[in-house]
């Protein structure tokens, strides 16, 4: 809820009330520079939650950190009315949400099964998918505006309290703790010596970067190309049928690929689906081609969410390492989110939209193909 939310109604919203006519080029910055801050210091909080010992665990201290800070900072966004304040704040949300995710995508390596990771992947994203189309759902209908800010912040705490008082989480003995000093070494993992991760990596870097290209623009392009009347509840109509796709196959999907115990295929598939959603909204921008192509994008997205997921905790080069890898494996989620803007905002300039939702189809077909390279996982 409090990822999308944001980025889909309120920050867009936000940045158009202080500066309409530099609205696409500020987005772009604001949302760069909390990416950036997520590249820096997701696999270092995930490394210091792989070798942190204590009575509460190793990833619980970091869950609640996480929630706290990204709560105090949502709250701060909605009393921001300077394009530098929001940046900052809009760093500190970032930060503090992907320390929480940091730490909860290690519990699916952590305690459960390969021959079971398909469907308990469907099931830890299903919440995620969920989230946003309720947030988008919050803000747009509830409470809609910069009191959406604080909702948000509310609900991370409130949702966290029941994750960290119910969930095990083992405490690390002292003699186990790997050694600080390969802490900073371990954020390099070579290609060359895991080219599994490698591939699964950028498999996944290149499919969230399409994604992020399209998604940045979505309102805009509604308001501009579709010419909706209200830009704010047509996210919101578009957001609610992706998911409701999803939840049809986000599970399905992760359980069938665990039965018949193929990964790559799927996520091929998969990535056929997703690019075929941008295809319809490249060539036809209108309101019933973008609820087809919303349609679309959520059955591709649950299954790819759902197996890709399970494929990339097949191929982490460590288990002592869990942590920071699947740290590293968010910087190719939030990495995107920084490019995207520098990819994005020229496309839509020079060539318009037609050529951004092309553009996306292209990278998606390319960034699932890279799956074939894996040798590892079948």
């Amino acid at each position: 809820m409090a990822f999308m939310a944001p980025l889909q109604v309120l920050l867009p919203d936000q940045i158009q009330d202080i500066s309409p006519e530099n609205k696409k080029s500020l987005l772009g910055w604001v949302t760069g520079a909390g990416a950036l801050a997520v590249l820096l210091t997701t696999p270092l909080v995930g490394a210091l939650s792989d070798r942190t010992t204590g009575r509460l665990g190793r990833r619980r201290p970091w869950t609640v950190g996480g929630a706290v800070l990204g709560a105090v900072a949502l709250v701060a966004m909605s009393r921001q009315d300077t394009i530098a304040g929001v940046a900052v704040a809009w760093v500190f949300v970032q930060v503090g949400l992907n320390m929480m995710l940091a730490t909860l995508t290690a519990a699916v390596p952590d305690r459960v099964p390969v021959r079971q990771r398909g469907l308990v992947s469907g099931w830890v994203n299903l919440p995620q998918v969920l989230g946003a189309v309720l947030g988008v759902g919050l803000v747009s209908a509830v409470v809609p505006g910069r009191p959406g800010y604080v909702a948000l912040g509310l609900v991370v705490v409130g949702l966290m309290l029941p994750f960290v008082l119910l969930t095990p989480d083992d405490p690390l003995p002292l003699a186990a703790r790997p050694p600080l000093g390969s802490l900073l070494r371990g954020m390099w993992i070579s290609p060359r010596r895991h080219p599994d991760f490698g591939w699964a990596w950028a498999s996944r870097f290149i499919t969230q970067l399409s994604g992020a290209a399209a998604s940045l623009y979505l309102l805009y392009f509604l308001q501009d190309s579709v010419k909706v009347k209200d830009a704010d509840e047509a996210v919101l109509q578009l957001t609610a049928v992706t998911t409701l796709f999803l939840l049809v196959t986000i599970v399905l999907g992760g359980y069938w690929s665990d039965r018949v115990g193929r990964r790559k295929v799927f996520v091929l598939g998969a990535g056929a689906v997703l690019a075929l959603a941008s295809v319809v909204m490249a060539v036809s921008p209108t309101w019933p081609a973008a609820v087809l192509a919303a349609a679309i994008l959520g059955a591709g997205f649950g299954v790819y969410l759902a197996v890709h997921s399970a494929l990339v905790t097949e191929v982490l080069p460590s288990a002592t390492d869990r942590g920071k890898d699947l740290g590293l494996v968010n910087v190719a989620n939030t990495a995107p989110n920084l490019l995207a803007p520098a990819i994005a905002g020229p496309v839509v300039s020079l060539a318009g939209y037609p050529a951004l939702f092309a553009l996306s189809a292209v990278l998606t077909l390319g960034g699932s193909a890279l799956v074939l390279r894996i040798r590892a996982v079948s």
